[in-house]
């Protein structure tokens, strides 16, 4: 017998989980906050490995879907220099592992996968308080309630579940990325579209870097990151574009047009992106009938690996539930036995210190290096 699961967040990591669970018969319900699929842009391009994104989306019997979606050839990266010199260059050969798709659509994949009804649209929670011998009471912004036995915080970066578990919040590690997205990139911003090449491009240097990837209908997605102050960052106004943008282009003087074009061409205005995260090696003590999955539970960076981890997480947990009918507690614990460290080891990888963009060694010959000594 096992008991229905509440899942809090349907984003990758929390459909991840309902998915196995619905392939076990495990009975489960989605509550998310956005009123619909679409109410918000769903994020750019994710390439998803072969050692933990991949090994989800296996468990949960949706590799073939996956490789519908697929990217063909975005695999291909090259580093530059500031003036725009290209220093290193991978072609994709279609044997690397870490195949490129649209998160919008990858999302679609799991929610196509799960029953009608299965994910309860527009349902915010505003608090969860424990009740007692594992069961808790979730409440909604609309003033509604429900009890479960068993509930999982996959809402993200500012959990509202996590609070049952862990007293720890994500702080500003330092760094900020600014998007900027550029559109019919080969006939109307040819040079920065040869920049970038057929894959993604990055140019780093100490404190500042510009790093773009070829996503799909000929669309230039590029992360500019700058590290600065929260305080520097709120000075200007990005309610303004023209004005953002240009504050946000004077950082890159003297860099190369085409690489300084996908910030001032953007076709949209600039949108930032605080980066935040838990303390490294975050976990808790076990707490009956409550978990979490993804940023909820070890929020990071962004370093590649986070909806890998989050959807990883979904199907070990799902996998770990239907191990144990009838004992939810052993269970969880055997899912965060292999979860904390699992997360701790992606978060401090040896050299993480090192290629920090706000590093005197995040430059181009650097990254290379990394990158080398990674292939050997």
């Amino acid at each position: 017998m096992h008991t229905p699961v509440t899942i809090i967040g349907a984003g990758l990591g929390g459909l991840t989980l309902a998915r196995v669970l619905h392939l076990h018969g495990i009975p489960v319900t989605v509550y998310e906050a956005d009123s619909s699929p679409t109410e918000r842009m769903q994020g750019g391009m994710l390439d998803i490995h072969d050692y933990n994104g991949q090994l989800a989306l296996e468990t949960a019997g949706l590799m073939e879907e996956f490789r519908a979606i697929v990217l063909e050839g975005r695999q291909a990266m090259r580093v530059l220099d500031r003036d725009g010199t290209v220093l290193f260059e991978e072609t994709d050969d279609g044997t690397g592992g870490r195949p490129e798709a649209m998160r919008g659509e990858l999302r679609g994949i799991l929610l196509e996968s799960l029953p009608a009804g299965t994910v309860r649209w527009g349902h915010r929670v505003s608090d969860a308080r424990a009740l007692g011998n594992g069961r808790h009471e979730v409440t909604f912004a609309d003033g509604t309630t429900l009890v479960t036995g068993l509930l999982v915080g996959a809402d993200g970066a500012w959990s509202r579940v996590r609070p049952l578990l862990s007293t720890a919040t994500p702080q500003y590690v330092g760094t900020s990325f600014v998007e900027t997205y550029l559109f019919d990139a080969d006939t109307r911003h040819t040079a920065a579209a040869k920049a970038v090449g057929g894959g993604s491009m990055i140019a780093p240097t100490p404190g500042k870097e510009i790093f773009a990837h070829r996503e799909s209908g000929d669309t230039l997605h590029t992360y500019v990151a700058l590290s600065k102050p929260q305080e520097w960052f709120a000075a200007i106004d990005f309610t303004d574009a023209a004005t953002a943008t240009a504050r946000i282009a004077a950082e890159f003087d003297g860099w190369a047009p085409e690489l300084t074009a996908l910030i001032t061409g953007s076709d949209t205005a600039p949108v930032l992106r605080p980066h935040h995260a838990l303390p490294a090696g975050h976990r808790w003590d076990r707490v009956p009938g409550v978990t979490l999955v993804g940023d909820a539970a070890h929020l990071a960076a962004p370093n590649g690996e986070g909806a890998n981890l989050a959807m990883l997480d979904g199907a070990e947990l799902g996998k770990a539930l239907a191990a144990h009918p009838g004992d939810v507690e052993a269970a969880l614990t055997e899912y965060e036995q292999s979860m904390f460290p699992r997360s701790a080891e992606i978060a401090t990888f040896e050299g993480v210190e090192v290629h920090r963009i706000d590093s005197d060694d995040n430059t181009a010959h650097g990254l290379i290096t990394m990158f080398t000594e990674k292939r050997q």
